[in-house]
């Protein structure tokens, strides 16, 4: 199996940043991809960015230009830098990871728990 465990939510004023990390663990062989989704309260679970192992990125247009994704191989650790935050980026985020474990051939899809992003002032 594969824990994902999130850090860095929290409140902060509009206009301001914040950086999610999304460490991984367990009997991990390979991880194609890992991510970030947010929901918001009475919306769809949406993909905020995401990162390949080869260092590929994907956004989701709302954050492009703000949202920056990196990730740390070696430490199977994923990044997420939030600038010019939005009372609208206000939702649970969560982290995404497409792994194989040890011992079988086949990616499986992880979640993490969540952790909450309020923008207010």
């Amino acid at each position: 199996q594969v824990q994902l465990v999130e850090s860095g939510g929290g409140l902060v004023q509009p206009g301001g940043s914040l950086r999610l990390s999304c460490a991984a663990s367990g009997s991990i062989f390979g991880i194609h991809t890992m991510g970030w989704y947010r929901q918001a309260p009475g919306k769809q679970r949406e993909l905020v960015a995401s990162i390949t192992r080869g260092g590929s990125t994907n956004y989701a247009d709302s954050v492009k230009g703000r949202f920056t994704i990196s990730g740390d191989n070696a430490k199977k650790t994923v990044y997420l830098q939030m600038s010019g935050l939005k009372p609208e980026d206000t939702a649970l985020y969560y982290c995404n990871a497409r792994a194989v474990i040890s011992g079988t051939v086949v990616p499986i899809e992880y979640w993490g728990q969540g952790t909450q992003v309020t923008v207010s002032s």
